[in-house]
């Protein structure tokens, strides 16, 4: 057995391999940090490999050049920060609608505006999902570690081909810059997802008709045979415009399905003692890490304590949630920023447990002991 490839990498480097393994040979992007480093190492990378690196003039552009890309058979992504993830928006509303796959990576960091460009935060949990206007469906996941920023940036393309989706890969300055090992895994020992093509005559080709709701439609490159037309307003099968309501409402409705009627292949949590303790930890992002370290403190002092590890934030993980919490009497829920992912813990259980925020903007990690402490703050449930 051949020797494995191993690194000691940055998390943002791990992430642009992670692109390079899944088939990525389109890059369209602006510098900002803390995401720099991924168009730095792929506009080394990318034209050794056949593909092709452009930096644009500015977040929206980029976003254009990459949507413009996918739709001629490239695998495209680009990488950004809170205030070029906020200049992307538009763009993705558009790129949801004409079921476009791309992969936006936006390395979190301090705001609101310019905020603080060099320091940590989970300040974008809700603008991944509500950033761009309308009903709209969308992938975000979430990467804990460097390991994970290869292996998550993978699932990234994966799903967005499968799905004709932008899909997020949602990471933080902490996870973006920490160096760790990272085991590099071999050609085809981790799935690569291809978007699927249609097999009709040219003539035939709708580019949004859904036999079921579901489904999601083939897509074939322009300039490969099939005419197809792409637009921003609602539209019909055809992909031409439409003015009727109830058309509008059909298309937009298959549009969600094809995310929510796939929830089992999409969502990813990993979990350790939920559904039976007594104390319940959610995380996601770096700020697993110190959830985790809580975790094993409190186990070795016997009290019942669970941990949730998010992946897939969007969509969230309801029902994971739920059960995880059905005996919880205390649930936590660290992040950094004034409480985000709280809210849609909240929304999902439905028991009388008492669920708390351990927040912070102060430009550091959140730590083991603040944990603890919100904990111990909060025993008079327990």
């Amino acid at each position: 057995m051949a020797e494995r490839k191993v690194r000691f990498m940055a998390g943002n480097y791990a992430c642009a391999e992670g692109a390079l393994y899944a088939g990525l040979n389109f890059y369209a992007g602006y510098p900002i940090t803390p995401s720099s480093e991924i168009a730095e190492y792929l506009s080394e990378q990318l034209p050794k490999r056949g593909g092709a690196f452009i930096e644009m003039e500015d977040e929206i552009a980029s976003m254009g050049a990459v949507i413009g890309a996918s739709l001629a058979g490239a695998k495209a992504m680009t990488a950004t920060s809170g205030p070029g993830f906020s200049l992307m928006q538009e763009h993705i509303g558009f790129a949801c609608l004409t079921g476009t796959p791309c992969v936006i990576v936006n390395v979190m960091r301090g705001g609101p505006s310019t905020g603080y460009p060099t320091g940590p935060s989970q300040s974008d949990v809700m603008q991944a999902r509500w950033g761009t206007h309308g009903d709209h469906p969308i992938i975000a996941v979430c990467p804990t570690s460097v390991q994970e920023c290869f292996t998550e940036t993978v699932r990234a393309f994966n799903l967005a081909e499968k799905f004709r989706t932008p899909v997020i890969v949602l990471s933080d300055e902490i996870v973006g810059h920490m160096r760790e090992k990272m085991v590099f895994p071999e050609p085809g020992e981790i799935e690569v997802i291809n978007r699927k093509k249609p097999t009709c005559p040219p003539e035939e080709y709708k580019p949004f008709y859904y036999e079921k709701e579901g489904d999601v439609p083939p897509l074939p490159a322009y300039g490969e045979g099939y005419r197809f037309h792409i637009t921003g307003l609602n539209y019909d099968e055809t992909g031409f415009p439409t003015n009727n309501g109830e058309i509008i409402e059909r298309m937009e409705r298959f549009m969600m399905a094809k995310i929510y009627k796939h929830l089992d292949e999409i969502i990813k949590i990993e979990e350790w003692d939920c559904g039976d303790c007594e104390v319940l930890i959610i995380a996601y992002g770096s700020t697993f890490r110190s959830a985790k370290s809580v975790y094993n403190t409190l186990k070795k002092e016997g009290i019942k304590v669970g941990l949730l590890k998010i992946m897939t934030i969007w969509p969230f993980p309801d029902n994971y949630v739920k059960e995880a919490a059905r005996k919880a009497k205390l649930i936590v829920v660290p992040e950094m920023n004034l409480g985000q992912l709280i809210l849609e813990v909240d929304r999902c259980v439905k028991t009388d447990a008492r669920i708390v925020g351990v927040n912070s903007i102060n430009t550091e990690p959140i730590s083991p002991s603040m944990i603890i402490k919100k904990i111990k703050e909060n025993s008079d449930v327990l």
